[in-house]
């Protein structure tokens, strides 16, 4: 069985302190692009959505851009909005509509055993027992597969934000740097090696080799813990980086670029001057929470 992980678990330390960094609106403003142009209109298409189209717009965006589910895996976002956060919607319940279950896809989902990338899936299709758990689990394989097709199709030329190359240059010099990302390899390698910022990274990691966390507790082997930083856009990051007794520096979500430059001027030296755990950590998380609300706004 093929090892995704080989990357980072053969990864040797060139320094003393690791900054793992996330990618999708953490260092590329690449989260709305993609979410409203390539996720979204095939999401409606392959869910068979389209009565309500306008709410699942709406529930789409508040989950994967402003809401503490922000940046969560794909497959994870569909379940989360299919099952909770659709139903609630009042355009739904006006229109009476039954939003489809697809059971099989969601017990493969909420399967902590799951690899949920397009290869875990698609080894849940060869594993299914039934030709109804292989075909809607096919039509979700199809739907991950068009999303990816329509992200290299139409997400071109977005640039890191601005302070990300400063820092990446001034982390380098002190530091080890990977990807952790939910995101498919490919296009993380696509997008890195596209605005000349790949070469300051040691692994790219994207869902192919786990999640987050999964990358982060091979990584803590390798280094002290205080001296491994996660840098990230969501919730999801945090936890990932909390799981594993590791620091956290959010990239808030609507001021990314005053976040890059204070990780720049100041969080970063903190970090290796060791001074960042405690007080200053707890206040930069404090302001990311309040950027990130838990209900949609139709549930207030």
């Amino acid at each position: 069985m093929t090892d995704y992980a080989k990357a980072l678990k053969d990864m040797a330390p060139e320094k003393d302190w690791l900054v793992a960094i996330d990618s999708d609106g953490c260092v590329f403003d690449t989260m709305g692009i993609k979410q409203r142009e390539c996720f979204c209109p095939w999401m409606i298409t392959y869910f068979n959505l389209q009565p309500v189209a306008e709410a699942v717009r709406q529930s789409k965006e508040f989950t994967d851009l402003f809401s503490r589910t922000r940046g969560v895996n794909r497959h994870k976002a569909i379940v989360s909005i299919l099952t909770e956060v659709l139903p609630s919607h009042p355009k739904v319940k006006a229109y009476g509509f039954q939003v489809p279950k697809f059971e099989y896809y969601c017990n493969w989902v909420n399967d902590p055993d799951s690899l949920l990338s397009n290869e875990g899936l698609q080894m849940a299709i060869d594993e299914a027992d039934s030709d109804e758990a292989k075909a809607q689990l096919t039509r979700c394989l199809q739907w991950s597969k068009k999303v990816n097709e329509a992200i290299l199709q139409i997400v071109k030329n977005v640039p890191p934000f601005m302070f990300v190359k400063e820092s990446l240059q001034k982390i380098s010099e002190k530091a080890d740097i990977i990807v952790c990302s939910s995101t498919p390899g490919e296009a993380l390698q696509r997008e890195w090696a596209e605005h000349d910022v790949a070469k300051y990274t040691k692994v790219i990691a994207g869902q192919e080799m786990g999640k987050k966390a999964e990358h982060l507790a091979i990584i803590s082997e390798k280094y002290d813990k205080d001296k491994i930083l996660m840098v990230g856009d969501a919730p999801g990051d945090r936890n990932a980086a909390l799981v594993n007794d590791l620091l956290f520096y959010p990239i808030n979500p609507g001021a990314e670029e005053q976040s890059w430059k204070r990780f720049h001027d100041e969080a970063f030296d903190k970090f290796i001057e060791g001074s960042y755990a405690g007080e200053y950590e707890e206040k930069v998380i404090a302001e990311f929470d309040e950027c990130l609300p838990e209900n949609p706004p139709w549930l207030k």
